[in-house]
């Protein structure tokens, strides 16, 4: 019985009903995998344990449950998200701020999913060194920037596209003098496009030459050979976006709220789940930005939604150059003092301080029942039973 007071269609509906079917379909998943259903389908039940809160005035009780915690589960985000860009926003310098998204072709998709540590990783090197070669070249900034790179793995349909978002200040540190851009683009998209490609290649064969990925995939019969694909990768025109640069703080903490947390789709885009099958909205990219509306079979649903899994362990947000955590506080503290100058974040932090406050309230104060009484925490109510046994690949 779940705690929610809103009888709203949720992921969890679509796991605890056919994950099993699916698993009877496809066969068995990564262990890990059912770590994290089971903590899907289990969060805010009777299954993780609770308590019960009881009115001061009605005597009126209700349970509330424990959250899982999970990374995956989109239930248990807002607070870890409100908690990270508040210490993000107390980095914020007072200059232009640069969007850039590097997207690697979807043809490597099937490699992706059976190389995930070693093909993030690949992209995440690419991506890091593109932009600090480019911000030392004394030609551009010539210093050291600093920037936030976040990994996404989904489409707004929710099927593969393997992209990092990085939030960029407008300037580089050359050893103690701050260099701020004087252009609305940090730098020029072919540059780094051709650039990135040529890193991303490079370690990405240099991995399949050593073994660390593999390739089954490719040999299947008239798919084409890896050196076809190796070939039509090189020809191919890789993707890379630059937004106009964001100019205030608000706009960079809109930005982190969007982009840091974010699981492959949020219950709010669920619409209904009836007779096996899911509709949730998706915007149209392809025409212009059109919010829409996608039914998938429950089987296709879930399996979508795990080609998102994230390996144990792996950070899918990474702060580098003067941003990187063992040098930021002393390099930031350079920085403003060449700026002369800091930015007023108070009002930022207050609303953001608001924020974490409300989404840290687990239960409502004000009772349901009668609208006048406090509610009070007065029991607590123990997990019906070990939760990870009631999904398993046994």
């Amino acid at each position: 019985m779940a705690s929610s007071f809103e009888n709203t269609v949720e992921i969890a509906d679509v796991f605890r009903a056919d994950f099993n079917t699916y698993l009877n379909k496809n066969g068995n998943v990564p262990s890990h995998y059912y770590k994290i259903v089971n903590a899907i389908t289990h969060c805010r039940t009777d299954y993780l344990g609770g308590h019960i809160y009881t009115c001061d005035s009605c005597n009126h009780e209700i349970t509330l449950y424990n959250s899982c915690r999970d990374r995956h589960c989109p239930k248990c985000q807002a607070m870890a998200q409100a908690i990270w860009v508040k210490k993000r926003m107390e980095e914020v310098l007072p200059v232009q701020y640069f969007h850039i998204v590097f997207t690697v072709p979807h043809q490597l998709n099937p490699i992706v999913l059976r190389n995930k540590w070693e093909f993030y990783t690949i992209m995440f090197k690419a991506v890091s060194e593109t932009l600090l070669e480019l911000g030392k070249d004394q030609r551009r900034l010539n210093g050291q920037i600093g920037f936030i790179a976040v990994l996404h793995s989904w489409g707004q349909n929710l099927m593969d596209h393997n992209h990092i978002h990085c939030l960029i200040p407008g300037g580089a540190l050359n050893t103690e003098t701050w260099i701020s851009t004087k252009k609305d683009l940090l730098f020029p998209v072919p540059v780094m496009r051709k650039l990135f490609r040529g890193k991303f290649m490079h370690y990405f064969t240099k991995a399949v030459k050593n073994g660390k990925i593999t390739t089954l995939s490719l040999y299947k019969q008239d798919e084409p050979t890896y050196d076809d694909i190796i070939g039509n990768l090189y020809k191919t025109k890789w993707v890379v976006y630059a937004k106009k640069p964001f100019d205030t703080p608000d706009k960079v903490v809109k930005y982190l709220a969007k982009y840091t947390h974010r699981v492959a789709i949020s219950n709010k885009r669920i619409l209904s789940f009836e007779d096996g099958k899911v509709t949730f909205t998706y915007k149209d990219y392809a025409d212009n930005n059109k919010t829409k509306k996608m039914t998938l079979s429950s089987i296709e649903f879930i399996r979508r939604f795990m080609l998102h899994i994230l390996p144990v362990g792996f950070m899918k947000i990474r702060q580098y150059g003067f941003l990187s955590n063992k040098v930021k506080q002393k390099k930031l503290t350079i920085i403003r003092e060449n700026i002369q100058a800091s930015i007023d974040t108070t009002i930022f932090l207050s609303k953001l301080d608001k924020s974490i406050k409300a989404i840290s309230i687990k239960e409502p104060l004000l009772c349901p029942h009668c609208n006048k009484g406090a509610l009070v925490k007065t029991k607590k109510v123990l997990p019906v039973h070990n939760y990870y046994a009631k999904v398993s690949n046994d």
